[in-house]
């Protein structure tokens, strides 16, 4: 889920690619949050970086009114053909470094390490700065990155290879970590099967930064936000060492 225009032609396989991802238990973890950390169930939710919306749909399922942001036309036309009678998201084209709303917003999600997609630490303080201005007081600010273990180790300048031989969809990429700019870019390959067995092949780069907990917590702090918590899962365990995510919550303080 990533909000700065990197998927293009990815999108229409995104969610293929991570089919692996249980967004039910996802959604579990984040009205457990809300309990935990502001004690209430906010009305409105800001789905940030939304991508295909799959996280906005199973909230709006459970009640919550939710605002899809989003930079992507791609990922926001697979999220648009997710469109039910009821409780439909409002979905908005904006950058997540300077997005508008109407209204402030009782809590803002972030997920899938899309604050790693904004490479500047400036982007990343006006994203957060845009964060706090539409939190309500007291609001939660619930996001995770990819973890500085995950860069070093499991992204590094490794090769990896998914595939869906029913739907006829392989992705191939290359990483290339340069631990000193912190920076990871990823050369992605995508074949899909036409109905003559022959195979479409596009190619997309993405980049991502690595982020510190430290770096996050002042960025946080140089934004009007409030840092509570860092968690390593679901379970509101810490992180151990090897976490490739962590959750990280924090709040607009009370006025």
């Amino acid at each position: 889920m990533n909000d700065s225009g990197a998927y293009g032609r990815l999108a229409e396989v995104y969610d293929t690619l991570n089919a692996e991802l249980d967004y039910v238990a996802w959604a579990d973890f984040v009205e457990a949050a809300f309990e935990r950390y502001i004690g209430r169930r906010p009305e409105i939710v800001l789905d940030l970086a939304c991508g295909t919306g799959r996280m906005t749909y199973e909230l709006a399922a459970r009640g919550y009114d939710m605002i899809g942001v989003d930079g992507s036309a791609e990922m926001l036309g697979e999220a648009m053909e997710r469109r039910v009678s009821i409780n439909n998201p409002l979905y908005l084209m904006q950058d997540m470094r300077d997005f508008e709303l109407y209204g402030s917003v009782g809590a803002v999600l972030c997920c899938l390490d899309s604050i790693n997609y904004l490479t500047e630490e400036s982007d990343v303080l006006a994203c957060f700065a845009a964060v706090r201005n539409y939190l309500d007081p007291g609001g939660l600010f619930l996001f995770d990155v990819s973890t500085p273990y995950r860069f070093e180790h499991i992204f590094a300048d490794n090769a990896y290879v998914l595939e869906d031989e029913e739907k006829g969809i392989y992705c191939g990429w290359q990483n290339s970590f340069d631990a000193e700019s912190g920076l990871c870019e990823f050369l992605l390959s995508v074949f899909e099967r036409n109905d003559d067995n022959s195979y479409d092949r596009f190619d997309e780069t993405q980049c991502e930064r690595l982020y510190t907990l430290d770096k996050l917590r002042e960025l946080l702090a140089a934004s009007g936000l409030e840092y509570i918590d860092c968690l390593g899962g679901f379970d509101f365990a810490a992180p151990a060492d090897n976490a490739d995510r962590w959750y990280i919550a924090a709040r607009r303080p009370a006025e």
